[in-house]
């Protein structure tokens, strides 16, 4: 039921990814062949025919993926192989609409998802929600687990301290921690930590000290500790980890009050730029070395995953599960986003820039250039398609 679970929401997904190409083609007057949801040998379908545009509404064999096949798309083929020197079509078509146009059509899918995220998390934000979550009380990892390496622990921290700030940002629960550290892998980080049994070590109680301190008005100067700690690269998450986990006597039940629409706007629109600033930092992290099969998940994993936090999230209420639900593919919205809009040629973000050069260059792009790019970019798509694939393989052999 887990994999069903996950099917559907990946199949909601796309669907509206693709949904977003055929609004915007059909408002830019292109007319749309064919709308599938899945890949492969077509189970069902029903042609829909709406003014003078009949589209064939496909539901097919495999359920990851999809695609909106517009009139034209393919007549940079037949114009490659009779060797013409531009790609004809009407205006009704794809290359044979405005240049602009494409780049209207092309960015609608990345767009629609950007809008259900955006949703998704006001939602979430209108209607609150309660979770139990580890406090930032924390053990040192290195004297739980044998072998484990801690730099926290190396840079001072003990077994009991409580952490309650990076770089001066509140450290609210664990979750906080984890997900400031991860992003990090290899940067100094300062923490600001409170010790039961801390001795004074001068008016602003400093040990690994950082150039510049947190004030600490409210609390006893002599308890506060300013620990400078730099996280190790995980190579099979590619993240950042300081050897800590959370103490168990420090979870806690959690309430988050619903908020207003302005409010819930607001929380929606730090959430999206929260993410997106850390999918950048992710990016980057790949090319440190990581085990790319590790920290690259592919639409079977992904799937899993959306499965169990649904599973999860009902089992502890219908209104928790509804919140998981959101939450969760708020994320995979936004990182089908940011990965359609990569300046890759078969995507959406290569779509848009051949189609802006052309705009400004006032030059169709000839069918030769089409071929040799679109070839370029299966390539690229198809090896992270194998690297995605492995990497599921090998995760649920594991499991």
């Amino acid at each position: 039921m887990t994999v069903i679970w996950g099917i559907l929401g990946l199949g909601v997904l796309v669907f509206w990814h693709e949904l977003g190409h055929y609004v915007a083609a059909r408002l830019c007057g292109v007319k749309v062949v064919a709308f599938s949801l899945g890949m492969g040998p077509v189970i069902f379908h029903r042609t829909v025919t709406r003014g003078d545009n009949s589209t064939d509404w496909r539901l097919s064999l495999i359920p990851f993926g999809g695609y909106c096949a517009m009139k034209g798309e393919d007549d940079f083929a037949a114009a490659l192989e009779s060797g013409q020197k531009e790609i004809p079509g009407g205006p009704d078509s794809f290359y044979g609409t405005h240049p602009l146009r494409r780049v209207i059509i092309a960015f609608a899918g990345p767009l629609f998802n950007l809008i259900l995220a955006f949703i998704a998390l006001m939602v979430i934000g209108l209607s609150g929600y309660t979770y139990l979550s580890a406090g930032t009380s924390v053990i040192m990892a290195d004297e739980v687990y044998e072998g484990m390496e801690s730099p926290a622990h190396n840079a001072g921290m003990r077994t009991g301290d409580k952490i309650l700030a990076m770089d001066g940002r509140p450290a609210l629960d664990f979750s906080d921690i984890a997900e400031y550290v991860s992003s990090r892998p290899g940067k100094d980080i300062v923490f600001t930590v409170e010790r039961a049994d801390a001795e004074y070590t001068g008016s602003e109680g400093i040990i690994h000290g950082a150039d510049s301190s947190p004030s600490s008005e409210a609390q006893d100067p002599a308890k506060i500790l300013y620990i400078t700690v730099r996280p190790a690269l995980d190579k099979e998450t590619a993240s950042g980890k300081i050897g800590i986990v959370s103490s168990p006597d420090s979870v806690e039940e959690r309430v988050v009050p619903g908020k207003g629409i302005f409010g819930s706007a607001r929380y929606a629109a730090e959430r999206i730029a929260q993410f997106v600033t850390l999918t950048f930092r992710s990016i980057g992290i790949l090319f440190k070395g990581v085990r790319i099969t590790s920290a690259v998940s592919g639409p079977a994993r992904i799937a899993t995953m959306l499965g169990e936090a649904v599973s999860m999230g009902f089992s502890g209420g219908i209104k928790n599960g509804i919140v998981s639900t959101l939450d969760f593919l708020s994320l995979i919205s936004l990182a089908l986003f940011i990965s359609n809009l990569l300046p890759i040629p078969v995507l959406d973000g290569g779509q848009i820039i051949f189609s802006l050069a052309e705009a400004v260059s006032r030059r169709r792009l000839s069918p030769k250039f089409l071929y040799r790019i679109k070839i370029a970019g299966l390539i690229i798509v198809g090896s992270l398609a194998v690297l995605a694939i492995s990497g599921d393989l090998l995760y649920f052999i594991k499991r």
